[in-house]
């Protein structure tokens, strides 16, 4: 899928339309961190861009609004998700890009989809796209020299620490940690040792 100028334009007002100041800007930081470890990788930077741009669409809608868009992708609702709706946010967000954008891109739809909790069979760029949302610049944790140290690995090393870091970061703060982000982790890893 090429993002053309006028594509990216529609789904950049519709962001700032929907998102808080906050968040929008968040977005862009997101968009930004990801075109720049698309280029790292060697992946469509234009791609990265749209769907960290993209990722936070439904993030300010009513928790009702995302579970009926949510439910228009077919998959069934995780333990989880059912428990707080919120996390359904990605979800309704690519239910938006394919239905009111017409983005058929199945990586950019699974990038922006699963950015929150992770899923099995990530392709790159949703890989890209959950490290960008976790470690953009305006995170309290992401210093440059940290992104620069994720930079350096190979994709799939950056994903497992970027998700260890985070299981830490919600453990020191007393919340609670999704047994779907367990598992995602021991898949990463259980991959990773696979590889080796």
């Amino acid at each position: 899928m090429e993002i053309n100028k006028e594509l990216l334009e529609k789904v950049r007002n519709f962001a700032y339309e929907n998102e808080k100041t906050k968040r929008y800007e968040h977005s862009l930081r997101v968009a930004e961190f990801a075109g720049i470890m698309c280029r790292r990788y060697g992946i469509d930077w234009e791609k990265g861009y749209f769907a960290g741009l993209a990722h936070d669409i439904c993030k300010e809608l009513d928790e009702n609004s995302m579970i009926l868009l949510a439910e228009k992708d077919g998959k069934p609702f995780t333990f989880t998700e059912k428990e707080k709706p919120s996390l359904l946010h990605g979800r309704a967000a690519a239910v938006v890009l394919r239905q009111k954008f017409n983005v058929q891109d199945e990586q950019v739809l699974q990038a922006v989809s699963c950015h929150t909790l992770g899923e099995k069979n990530m392709c790159e760029l949703a890989k890209i796209v959950y490290v960008a949302d976790k470690v953009e610049p305006g995170r309290p944790q992401s210093t440059a020299e940290y992104r620069q140290s994720l930079l350096e690995k190979n994709l799939d090393d950056a994903l497992i620490e970027v998700v260890r870091e985070n299981m830490k970061y919600l453990r020191e703060k007393g919340r609670k940690i999704a047994p779907e982000s367990f598992d995602f982790y021991q898949g990463l890893l259980n991959a990773s040792e696979v590889k080796e």
